[in-house]
């Protein structure tokens, strides 16, 4: 599998009305690339830690096929962390503690070995190092997918837009596009983005599914609906990283193997919520995959008779 996937590895500490962590492992890379890695093997990771990250979890990012030679470690410095306590409704948050830490000064170095890559990742991070990733390629990737938040639109918005115009997919939840086009009509948000560059925008809606759009076609996905949800940290990264891996692993990036490549997505953020942090992720079984896919198909297969 060709596949780049560039943002956070970090340390996260969560408190949800179902309990709460110390440090756990976090960071949008992180669980991007664990969730690709179901997918296919070698996802090639470029993100930056300090030494006090422990290495006998860079030893299992390489069990789950994650190659680490573009993972920095800074020595000297702390890796960055964050902190937040989700409300009741597991939608909304605050932000306890952010510390930027490496992040402040981190040069994404995209090593020869990953040059030849065909999908590339960009999991949230700062706008201006994305676009770095992207002008640092020898050659342009077949699919560059973007997620973003509403945090750098309140920071750096001109930036945000520079970079949104140099990818092909681009996603966001559902307040984030309303914010970034002041727009309260998804479908007119919709719109709008897709004049900035992307080619396809995806929209996701937690827990009411997800939608992708490009400028001729709109499909819906619906969520799946669970009876407990843990922690939804890391979810949308997972989702990210379940698309594009599905997507890599089948070299298919037309819009209907888009729509399987949310299904998937959807399947394995589905998962990342069960539990804190990546613990679900990391004991994933094949059978588990395939079985929750179904279900999702399930939930939407229907046979109607028009009279």
């Amino acid at each position: 599998m060709s596949l780049v996937v560039v943002g956070t590895v970090a340390f996260d500490a969560i408190e949800t009305p179902f309990g709460k962590t110390d440090k756990i492992i976090g960071g949008a890379a992180t669980y991007s690339g664990i969730s690709a890695s179901y997918f296919g093997k070698d996802i090639k990771l470029v993100s930056v830690v300090g030494e006090d990250f422990p290495t006998d979890m860079i030893e299992k990012f390489g069990q789950f096929g994650l190659n680490t030679e573009g993972l920095q470690i800074k020595k000297g410095q702390k890796t960055f962390f964050w902190s937040g306590k989700y409300h009741v409704d597991m939608n909304t948050r605050d932000t306890l503690d952010t510390q930027l830490n490496v992040l402040l000064d981190f040069d994404p170095v995209i090593p020869a070995s990953y040059q030849d890559c065909e999908f590339l990742m960009l999991s949230n991070l700062m706008p201006q190092l994305q676009k770095k990733v992207i002008e640092r390629m020898n050659k342009r990737p077949r699919l560059v997918v973007m997620d973003t938040m509403n945090f750098w639109m309140e920071t750096q918005m001109d930036a945000l837009i520079d970079t949104i115009k140099l990818v092909d997919v681009l996603t966001i939840n559902d307040s984030e596009a309303r914010k970034l086009t002041n727009e309260y009509s998804l479908v007119r948000a919709a719109q709008k983005i897709l004049k900035m560059g992307p080619k396809y925008l995806i929209i996701k809606k937690g827990e009411h599914g997800a939608l992708l759009f490009n400028k001729e076609q709109v499909f819906f996905a619906p969520a799946l609906p669970l009876e407990d949800v843990f922690d939804p940290t890391g979810a949308g990264d997972t989702f990210a990283g379940g698309f594009i891996g599905y997507l890599a692993q089948t070299r298919d990036i037309s819009f209907e193997n888009m729509k399987r490549g949310i299904i998937y997505g959807s399947a394995m953020a589905s998962f990342c919520v069960e539990k804190f942090g990546i613990e679900r992720l990391a004991e994933l079984k094949q059978e588990e995959i395939d079985e929750r896919v179904q279900q999702f198909v399930n939930l939407v297969q229907f046979d109607i008779e028009l009279v």
